[in-house]
């Protein structure tokens, strides 16, 4: 479909239509001061379907146009308006794409009582039968799990990108607390590593005047309050 930008005059003589187009604007926006000037005209199906715009100045559509869609079975018949939308112009200010539900949470977006329902194809998870001995990186736990207790467990790649997102937090190496603390995690008496195959990089710290008291911490992050710490 072209969409030709002729005058009033040129439109109404192909089509004779343009004012049958404007009235039945004028009635669905229910004022004429809400349907202004003629903008051009859709041409369809060997000319026989023509789309009127004019321009919209409904309250809340800044930029919008009238559409009215006419159509004509041939030369010497009347036309008949079939359509009567308000569409978006070049302009005009409109919703941003749809985002799904599991794309648009973020971390801290859910709160007591929210639930998010789990999504089947999650590729950070795997079935528990699928937890098979010769993944690389399977937990021992995983094998113990296998097909007991959870329907699902973390996929290998579920695992790399939690390692990936805690590392490079606030509880890796490259924070500022942990670049000027006196000694690592991993050599803290408080320092609880974790089951699995991320234990060799991250434990839980319990030191309850530690500001990562109850916190999954990298091996090579450390605080002010290492058990071994001397002034």
């Amino acid at each position: 479909m072209a969409l030709f930008r002729k005058s009033a005059e040129s439109a109404n003589q192909e089509f004779e239509a343009l004012e049958l187009a404007r009235s039945a604007a004028i009635a669905d926006a229910s004022s004429p001061q809400h349907v202004g000037d003629f903008v051009g005209v859709e041409f369809a199906d060997e000319n026989r379907v023509a789309s009127y715009l004019f321009e919209s100045f409904l309250p809340g559509y800044k930029g919008w146009r009238w559409c009215v869609t006419v159509a004509k079975v041939d030369n010497e018949s009347e036309p008949t308006v079939c359509d009567v939308v308000a569409l978006p112009g070049p302009e005009s200010l409109i919703a941003p794409d749809w985002i799904p539900y599991v794309e648009r949470i973020q971390p801290g977006d859910v709160g007591a009582g929210d639930v998010v329902p789990s999504n089947p194809d999650d590729s950070r998870l795997v079935p528990g039968f699928a937890a098979l001995p010769q993944d690389e990186d399977l937990d021992r736990v995983q094998l113990f799990e296998y097909g007991l207790t959870r329907p699902r467990v973390m996929s290998i790649e579920g695992r790399d990108q939690a390692s990936k997102r805690w590392y490079e937090g606030d509880r890796g190496p490259n924070t500022p607390i942990a670049q000027q603390a006196p000694k690592h995690c991993s050599s803290c008496g408080f320092f609880l590593p974790i089951a699995g195959s991320l234990r060799a990089a991250f434990g839980v710290c319990a030191n309850a005047i530690s500001p990562e008291d109850a916190r999954v911490v990298s091996l090579d992050h450390g605080c002010g309050a290492h058990s071994e710490a001397t002034i």
